[in-house]
């Protein structure tokens, strides 16, 4: 079958490999189309670790060619949750499957999407609505890990949420905040069409970072402060300036994945103010069925956050594009 191979950090080459042979309970997936995220751009460079050679992509929709199991049926069209699990152990057993010890990421730890074929768990695989096209569906995978943070930290109706950092996570818990009855919802980015996207996917308030910038979202919630503040960057600083901007009592989801082992935080202000962090890894499958759902309803945009649609063999120019700091690039999908 057609691949793009990761044989090394950086070294992304085309190939024909073995089609692979789905095992009791998995199914044989024809994958149509697949998402590229910035976990595949960190396992291109080499700062996340896999077994190599290595087909990444976890973000992918397809067809269902082959199943051990009568559900679901040859010829459905699903989505695939990439996270497998043992189901046995004491996370499993809670029901905190993302959390498995001895579980893994297709596309990390299994070979991915960016290829002919996929063998998923027959229990990860959820049917596609035809509501939702195809160049749009990867991007649901993305949507379940911020409902799964939403649904940890809970919205309340009328509750202001501020969103920092507005790339695709970013829009995508704007979106949800508001499907909640979060109100305001504000987003901040120093990005100015970033800040457009957002209050046209429902943001009722977008700011960039300011002097004033306290001064303007205590204005914009009542002079008390944000009650959920989602920090989506993943840049110690902006955890900091989440600390800072919250209301006592408040809580605070850190969504986007730090990689620093030291630096500054206002600690003091964590214990002062009784802040809630709200960590969430992931999703679970309890959060596939209703992101489907919110997409197909259409409260849930995908479409505007997918910047490109490219052949599969565009995959190196698809990353490099994502690395640019010049391109106005969201998502990008890969069409098989």
């Amino acid at each position: 079958m057609r691949a793009m191979v990761l044989a090394g950090p950086g070294w992304l080459k085309r190939a024909d490999i073995e089609r692979p042979v789905p095992a009791e309970n998995e199914v044989l997936v024809r994958v149509s189309h697949a998402g590229i995220c910035g976990t595949d751009l960190e396992i291109f460079r080499g700062g996340i670790p896999v077994a190599y050679p290595r087909v990444m992509g976890h973000e992918m929709i397809g067809q269902v060619v082959q199943t051990t199991s009568g559900e679901p049926a040859t010829g459905n069209r699903v989505l695939v949750d990439p996270a497998y699990y043992c189901g046995d152990c004491y996370q499993c057993r809670a029901g905190q499957f993302n959390l498995c010890p001895s579980g893994g990421l297709i596309g990390r730890d299994r070979d991915g999407g960016f290829a002919e074929f996929l063998v998923a768990p027959t229990g990860n695989v959820y049917v596609l609505p035809d509501e939702i096209r195809g160049e749009e569906a990867p991007a649901i995978q993305v949507l379940t890990t911020c409902f799964h943070a939403q649904r940890l930290a809970g919205i309340t109706p009328g509750q202001p949420v501020l969103v920092i950092g507005l790339g695709v996570t970013g829009q995508l818990h704007v979106q949800l905040a508001k499907a909640a009855g979060a109100s305001p919802v504000i987003g901040t980015t120093r990005s100015a069409w970033k800040r457009e996207l957002a209050e046209t996917l429902g943001a009722d308030a977008t700011l960039a970072p300011s002097d004033r910038l306290s001064e303007n979202i205590r204005e914009l919630t009542g002079g008390v402060g944000p009650d959920l503040v989602i920090e989506t960057s993943g840049r110690l600083s902006a955890f900091s300036q989440a600390v800072e901007l919250v209301r006592s009592g408040g809580r605070i989801i850190p969504f986007g994945i730090y990689t620093e082992t030291e630096g500054e935080l206002p600690f003091y202000q964590l214990y002062f103010k009784e802040l809630q962090l709200v960590n969430a890894r992931a999703a679970v499958g309890a959060d596939f069925p209703p992101s489907i759902e919110l997409v197909r309803q259409g409260k849930i945009q995908l479409t505007p956050l997918i910047s490109q649609v490219l052949p599969l063999g565009d995959l190196n120019r698809a990353l490099d594009d994502l690395n640019s700091s010049m391109a106005r690039t969201m998502k990008i999908i890969l069409q098989h």
